[in-house]
């Protein structure tokens, strides 16, 4: 089929015509047409107009290496031309499959040798919820039942990846909620914990953990849940405190600790897993996104040797996805892990341009009226905004002040996202100093149009 071609407008007004956005107020679009992406190299896209835009969201916390790699085009060509598809049912399996569960046993944390393939982390953290009652089911305790997650926790948008995130937005959507899901409260030390050391708050999140897991009774609490980074929450990263207290609580009382890796996994902290540079020693972990830099659907559990073992003994595992293991996608997944070990992209993110990034961003937004704080790990930053920056006191929701911040970008030249009241960032991991600087200066510059846009609205 001949490529199609069309004006920005005409692709606009089918889109609206025949599209249901995710995470959009349809209404949206009376206003504002939407943004239609044709084209992208690096760390920009280009929208139909010709724009050149930075995408300081890589995707969707996504395209970790970049777009345009030929290397992982060419290897989606290559095995598309052997193997377009093939099952993994039924004591099935392909080559690039093997290989790539062989390759994530080594890079994932110790005691991680076991992978079961899906399409997306929604898929994968369902999965995480049928494993974990199978196994102690299996294990003798089919009591042992109930997961919980924390406020504003994200892993996912199935019905189940749902009611294990703390969005209340989600919940409130069709009235999407299940039996034996329970919340505690997050990390965030600005928002929760202002009124003592961010070490004495992690201490106090960390043990909401403990209080929660008591007040259910221990032999009913399944498995704890959590992103090491929280992610489409507001980015939010723990004090120092906090991972080592959950994981002395998790083992105390046998449960099982699940560390979600689909957006801080391979490369975004500058470790190939988030758990690896919190120190944590997960259970099960859900990686996706970075896995194929969102090349190709592609995610995956990691399952710890206890909980495989368990699962050897468990009988049929009456559980998988048609396109679980696609071989083109995981022979995606196998040059995308190959080209971030070719170019040393790990230990750039460590080493060189998420200091770079952080200290830029903390320079540009220290004095900026609207900015309270300016968080994260790695290359992934929340940027907190306020009213009052003596006070903390935050905008009305209503006054939407973060949207009118994000679209100032947008018309900047600049992707970032508006969470709450925060700003978000995540951009591709071969992000250049030049353009951290830019993306700076567009955010400085959008933020002081958003202030404007609050003093005239006031």
């Amino acid at each position: 089929m001949p490529k199609v071609e069309r004006n920005s407008k005409e692709w606009q007004a089918l889109d609206v015509a025949h599209h249901l956005h995710p995470f959009t107020d349809p209404k949206y679009f009376d206003a504002k047409a939407p943004l239609v992406v044709t084209r992208a190299e690096g760390s920009h896209v280009w929208d139909a107009d010709g724009r050149k835009i930075l995408d300081g969201m890589a995707g969707l916390w996504c395209v970790n290496v970049g777009y345009g790699r030929k290397a992982l085009i060419e290897a989606s060509h290559a095995q598309m031309s052997e193997l377009a598809y093939y099952n993994v049912f039924f004591q099935s399996a392909t080559p690039p499959q093997i290989e790539l569960s062989r390759v994530l046993a080594e890079l994932t944390p110790a005691g991680l040798n076991h992978f079961f393939f899906t399409n997306s982390g929604s898929e994968a953290n369902d999965s995480i919820i049928r494993i974990v009652r199978h196994f102690w089911a299996t294990e003798g305790q089919p009591e042992k039942n109930i997961f919980i997650g924390r406020t504003l926790g994200y892993h996912g948008s199935t019905l189940a990846a749902t009611a294990l995130g703390g969005m209340q937005a989600m919940h409130d959507m069709g009235n999407s909620t299940l039996p034996n899901f329970e919340h505690i409260m997050h990390p965030h030390w600005w928002a929760n914990g202002r009124d003592m050391t961010p070490e004495e708050f992690g201490l106090k999140a960390a043990r909401a953990l403990e209080d929660k897991i008591l007040a259910l009774g221990a032999d009913r609490v399944a498995a704890f849940v959590a992103e090491p980074v929280q992610g489409a929450g507001g980015v939010i990263e723990p004090p120092s405190t906090y991972w080592p207290e959950i994981q002395r609580i998790c083992k105390k009382y046998d449960v099982l600790l699940v560390a979600d890796e689909v957006i801080c996994g391979f490369g975004r902290l500058g470790e190939w897993f988030g758990s690896q540079f919190y120190g944590i020693e997960p259970d099960l972990m859900p990686m996706a996104k970075g896995l194929s830099s969102g090349y190709l659907p592609i995610a995956a559990v990691a399952i710890s040797d206890r909980v495989h073992n368990t699962l050897y003994k468990g009988g049929v595992f009456s559980h998988g996805f048609t396109y679980s293991g696609h071989p083109v996608s995981c022979a995606v997944a196998l040059a995308n892990i190959q080209l971030m070990k070719d170019e040393k992209i790990i230990e750039r993110v460590r080493d060189d341009i998420a200091p770079y990034f952080r200290a830029r961003l903390e320079d540009a937004l220290a004095d900026h009226p609207l900015v309270a704080e300016v968080r994260g790990e790695g290359l992934l930053a929340g940027v907190q905004l306020v009213k009052n920056k003596t006070t903390g006191e935050l905008y009305d929701p209503a006054e939407a002040v973060a949207v009118r911040c994000r679209d100032h970008c947008l018309e900047g030249g600049l992707i970032m996202r508006a969470v709450g009241q925060s700003m978000v960032a995540s951009p591709p991991l071969i992000i250049t100093r030049q353009e951290v600087d830019t993306l700076a200066n567009v955010l400085v510059e959008s933020l002081d149009r958003t202030m404007a846009d609050m003093r005239k609205a006031a």
